[in-house]
């Protein structure tokens, strides 16, 4: 059985999660990633951005990039509501805010209760944006490597989408 790892190389995953929902799906971030949750706001698009930028933000002065999660997923779009939120995250050395559905609850997992991703063999499906399957009572959660939701090439876009706004 091969270990979890995180960002930091640490089998040490348990500890307290942002659980939120995208669809009906719910997925969790290490609270230490977490800078604030702000509900959503005017939004400003940046041209030729990729699809899943929705642009930049103005908080409190600072300009901070914005993605959609379920873009980003190959999930449909759906209209924004009075649920709908932007968790503002540190990914590796950028911050930018990510829009999900709702934002249900922070909860603590411990390391024994969350399992390895699952392995699809060599479909070419990369799972390298999960930390593990978080089990909580009846109920599992898809636990976010937020460092690596976005590729390495992507991060470097949002950053220049932040630095051009």
């Amino acid at each position: 059985m091969s270990e979890v790892k995180n960002a930091n190389d640490s089998a040490e995953l348990g500890g307290k999660y942002l659980t939120f929902f995208l669809d009906r799906e719910e997925y969790g971030l290490e609270i230490l990633k977490v800078r604030e949750i702000i509900g959503m706001m005017d939004i400003t698009p940046v041209p030729r951005t990729p699809k899943f930028v929705c642009g930049v933000i103005n908080l409190r002065g600072k300009v901070i990039p914005v993605v959609n999660l379920r873009t980003k997923f190959g999930m449909e779009t759906i209209e924004t509501n009075g649920e709908t939120c932007i968790i503002v995250v540190q990914a590796e050395d950028i911050e930018m805010g990510i829009v999900v559905d709702r934002v249900s609850e922070v909860i603590d997992i411990p390391t024994s209760a969350i399992q390895p991703p699952p392995a699809f063999g060599n479909k070419g499906i990369s799972i390298s944006y999960l930390l593990g399957i978080g089990k909580t009572e009846e109920t599992i959660k898809l636990l976010l490597n937020i460092d690596k939701v976005l590729s390495r090439a992507e991060l470097g876009q949002i950053s220049q989408v932040g630095e051009a706004a």
